[in-house]
């Protein structure tokens, strides 16, 4: 993993989704346990941060890895 966590902001501007859609998503990996969730606030602000968990990372490198294979079977 490049990041070790992401801000909601962040995440939003990168993927180019609305609120309601990325809050959606997050939900969903934070309860099937792929990431966590970290709020805090600068000042006032209020400030979310994601990270992978360990169960998160296994995942997604079991799919990197599923995609890979299916790459090269079809190089074959």
């Amino acid at each position: 993993m490049v990041n070790e966590q992401y801000d909601f902001n962040s995440f939003k501007e990168i993927l180019e989704v609305t609120d309601g859609n990325l809050a959606s998503h997050l939900r969903n990996l934070e309860n099937a346990e792929y990431i966590s969730v970290k709020k805090t606030f600068a000042g006032r602000k209020p400030l979310t941060n994601y990270s992978a968990t360990d169960e998160g990372k296994k995942a997604f490198q079991g799919h990197l890895d599923f995609l890979e294979n299916l790459i090269n079977q079809n190089k074959a």
